[in-house]
């Protein structure tokens, strides 16, 4: 597993982990049940703070990207399955809500697309 952290890029570092790590694992250039390095270990290959990795770790095992098992260590799930059934709670949620609302269809999609928008820029 290669990651390449940029200290003065725009994004914060234990971000470009958590991005870098989960598109490995969306690609499948990391396969599920793949053991990543420790925290400390990633934290000293890429000159981060363990913090900073751990971070990262957290954001991807509450992603549904990632489970640590105890001692055994960290691996990579079978994460797609669990995001879309997660993305799916949250669509219904979302949903219900903006029919609570009153809002029609047409303005909860328009709400979604910006909501994607400023989320995938």
């Amino acid at each position: 597993m290669t990651l390449k952290i940029r200290i003065d890029d725009s994004g914060a570092p234990y971000e470009q982990v958590r991005a870098q790590i989960s598109e490995l694992a969306r690609t499948g250039a990391l396969p599920v049940g793949y053991k990543l390095p420790t925290v400390r270990g990633l934290a000293e290959e890429l000159g981060l703070a363990a913090n900073t990795v751990a971070k990262a770790y957290r954001a991807l095992e509450t992603d549904g990207v990632i489970e640590t098992r105890g001692r055994n260590g960290t691996f990579v799930a079978a994460a797609g399955d669990a995001a879309e059934r997660e993305a799916s709670v949250a669509a219904q949620v979302f949903a219900e809500r903006v029919r609570r609302l009153g809002l029609s269809e047409e303005q909860a999609l328009a709400a979604v697309r910006d909501a994607l928008r400023a989320a995938y820029a």
